[in-house]
């Protein structure tokens, strides 16, 4: 079962609904007409695969850990409730949290990024999806990591920009 990562903004009235009622995520991440913004501002959204634990820890130099907030893939945010195991996990940040994530990640050079890069060290700490040492033929892991982290970085600037909450989604 692949692992992949979706990353969306969310108002505050649909941050409040997908903590009261977390078992229509599915709906939220389907993008059903119910969630959307009666003020027609159209959510953004930032699809970064399975990329989402090499950058978890390109970022903060650990698989699991690290501090807050680089380490927002895998940790912190707000639980958005019970969700069925077959749609993984999901937390929401708060917009004040956005902000701060943004500074972080543009503090955060690209050469750090490349530096922390080590494929036999990311194979053997299991960081997923395992095949940094022996990538597909037509693959660079890092240029690929390097290539989602500019994206996540302008996709978070621009949810701070809003100040919207933002839904981070694995499963």
């Amino acid at each position: 079962m692949e692992m992949l990562c979706t990353l969306r903004s969310a108002t505050e009235a649909q941050h409040q609904a997908l903590v009261k009622a977390p078992e229509r995520l599915q709906d939220f991440l389907d993008d059903e007409e119910d969630f959307s913004d009666l003020q027609g501002v159209r959510f953004l959204e930032l699809d970064i695969g399975e990329s989402w634990h090499g950058l978890q820890y390109l970022m903060t130099g650990t698989p699991w850990e690290g501090t807050a907030p680089l380490d927002f893939l895998v940790r912190g945010g707000e639980d958005v409730g019970d969700i069925p195991s077959d749609e993984g996990t999901a937390r929401i940040f708060k917009p004040a949290e956005v902000k701060k994530l943004s500074e972080a990640l543009h503090a955060l050079s690209q050469d750090t990024l490349k530096r922390r890069f080590d494929a036999g060290t990311m194979q053997e700490l299991d960081i997923y999806p395992g095949h940094w040492d022996d990538p597909p033929e037509d693959e660079d892991p890092l240029e690929e990591l390097v290539s989602y982290f500019a994206e996540l970085r302008k996709f978070v600037s621009q949810v701070a920009q809003r100040g919207h909450s933002l839904l981070v989604h694995i499963g």
